[in-house]
């Protein structure tokens, strides 16, 4: 029979281990963006902090390069970033992993030529305004569609700009074009012309992802926390990918992604729609050697536009399927 106090300290243990947060019982900050995907409707109801067992301090961020640089200075735990934003801070030895893939992003994200500005052709950029966050997914796509298109993004006056100060120019007439996502995207549409999407770009052979990151000194120390995120988060996608006509036909759904995002509900409707969302097979497929090539292919991309300075010899230990795997 067990000792008293050694009994003591297996009840605790095994309570620690069914709350599945061990020493993460302080609070976890986790920042996220406006980026439109199913996991915004558990984050409204509480969803992750019920099922870790944890507090969980949410941060909205405008960009991908903020919330970066939250994680690397450790005041964010997780993250959701763009794929462009990770092979940045990857390229710059950040330590954190891929662990979730909240979308492959696709008419989401587009760029939009205001009316009135003379562009209604590729070409027409050149000597024209272009706002995009640095470093997004956006302006990553930017400049592979102006690859695509034959023109210099030397020649085009590209600022950068987060998405609410992209609204606001757009409604100042300060710029003539601007490639962002929702909500500013939903605010600029009205008053321009899409050129083309996210979706366009990635049968161009540049796709983008919308992805969730972790750093690796909390994924060692916490990993049950990370794999009941995960599970959360693919139990969301997986009853969108069930029904996607039930789910968005749902007005509390789309209420909770609106008040998160901050986009109207007929701009979640389009962004749902907009998007590919996978599942867990999928995501535990894909989150091999297809994505480290892909973040690799991003990473070369940046260096060759001056946005990197150098290229890791691998990605491989910048993105895992582990988390996916246990997330049952």
């Amino acid at each position: 029979m067990a000792k008293p106090r050694a009994f003591l300290k297996l009840i605790l243990s095994a309570a620690l281990a069914v709350s599945g947060v061990a020493a993460a019982a302080d609070a976890v900050t986790v920042g996220y963006q406006t980026g439109i995907d199913p996991t915004k409707v558990p984050q409204a109801d509480g969803a992750y902090e019920k099922a870790t067992g944890s507090r969980i301090n949410w941060r909205k961020f405008d960009s991908g390069a903020d919330l970066i640089a939250a994680v690397a200075s450790g005041d964010v735990a997780i993250g959701n970033i763009g794929s462009s934003p990770l092979a940045a801070a990857a390229s710059r030895g950040l330590p954190i992993e891929t662990f979730l893939v909240a979308d492959e992003i696709g008419s989401a994200e587009a760029l939009v030529a205001r009316k009135g500005s003379g562009i209604a052709k590729p070409q027409d950029l050149i000597g024209k305004k272009v706002a995009v966050p640095f470093v997004s997914t956006t302006h990553y796509s930017l400049l592979a569609a102006l690859r695509h298109w034959g023109v210099d993004p030397a020649k085009v006056k590209i600022l950068n700009l987060r998405p609410g100060e992209i609204a606001a120019a757009w409604q100042r007439g300060d710029i003539d074009a601007a490639y962002v996502w929702d909500p500013a995207l939903g605010k600029i549409k009205p008053g321009g012309a899409v050129l083309t999407s996210s979706a366009e770009v990635a049968k161009w052979g540049a796709p983008t992802y919308d992805i969730w990151v972790v750093r690796k000194d909390f994924a060692a120390a916490h990993p049950e926390f990370v794999s009941r995120f995960a599970k959360v988060s693919l139990d969301a996608i997986g009853a969108y990918l069930a029904d996607p006509q039930a789910f968005i036909a749902n007005t509390s759904n789309i209420a909770k992604i609106s008040r998160l995002t901050g986009a109207a509900a007929p701009d979640v409707v389009a962004g749902l729609k907009g998007n590919r969302f996978l599942g867990r097979d999928d995501q535990a497929a894909l989150l091999q050697s297809p994505f480290v090539a892909a973040v690799g292919k991003t990473a070369a991309f940046l260096k060759a536009q001056g946005k990197v300075e150098s290229l890791q010899q691998d990605y491989g230990p910048y993105v895992t399927n582990r988390f996916i795997k246990t997330a049952r």
